[in-house]
């Protein structure tokens, strides 16, 4: 059933329900991915599918609501895709660049992860926080796992790694949801101020020194 049909159609079962539910979301991600988060509007999504506003908010009490539940979805996306390109017994860097690269495929997952603590979760229900939490708790499990294998570390270590790691990808992200000056002329020194802060080797760069620390510390405690 294409998401079209499925939002069209009368709800009045739950599997009907939730099949518009999962349309809706559908449709949103593109559209998030089309404009970006600051233009991203509930009246024009609503508009985009052929719903009434109200009827979109019987689904979604906020926009954050829905983000979240947009950001919920390309963790566990994102989690998978990343799990799937590790290996056992790789190299610090060779995991970090393979986060970060995997990460950043993700149209939807870090520009909603760099807004999750101050701005989409101000304006959702506790409820609603709370199951996400459930959600990022067990991801960070999941991850801690394969990470442990990946980076030869204990379980608490590699626990540490990923949320470390979470961190550390917002840091180092963020300045990439500024305005492109890719195609700018630019003096020198502002040329090489923008190059020193580019988010992917900043990203590995220090993501390494994070896990050789964490590797360090632990057996300092031997």
């Amino acid at each position: 059933m294409s998401s079209v049909v499925a939002i069209n159609q009368r709800a009045r079962s739950l599997e009907q329900k939730a099949l518009r539910r999962r349309a809706v979301l559908q449709v949103a991600e593109t559209y998030l991915l089309e404009v970006g988060y600051e233009a991203f509007s509930m009246s024009k999504l609503a508009k985009k599918i052929g719903l009434a506003k109200g009827t979109l908010y019987l689904y979604f009490q906020t926009r954050e609501e829905l983000f979240l539940t947009l950001y919920d979805q390309s963790l566990i996306r994102w989690s998978q895709t990343f799990i799937d390109e590790l290996s056992d017994s790789m190299t610090s860097k060779a995991y970090s660049q393979n986060l970060f690269s995997t990460a950043s495929a993700d149209g939807t997952f870090v520009p909603l992860l760099i807004r999750l603590e101050h701005m989409i979760e101000h304006n959702v229900a506790i409820p609603r926080l709370i199951s996400s939490k459930q959600v990022f708790i067990n991801q960070v499990e999941v991850l801690a796992e394969v990470t442990s294998n990946s980076l030869r570390l204990s379980k608490a270590q590699a626990i540490e790694v990923v949320k470390t790691m979470g961190v550390l990808l917002i840091g180092a992200t963020q300045g990439d949801q500024g305005p492109s000056l890719d195609h700018e002329e630019l003096p020198e020194d502002v040329q090489n101020l923008i190059v020193s802060f580019s988010s992917e080797p900043l990203f590995v760069k220090n993501a390494v020194r994070i896990i050789e620390g964490i590797r360090a510390e632990a057996g300092s405690n031997i």
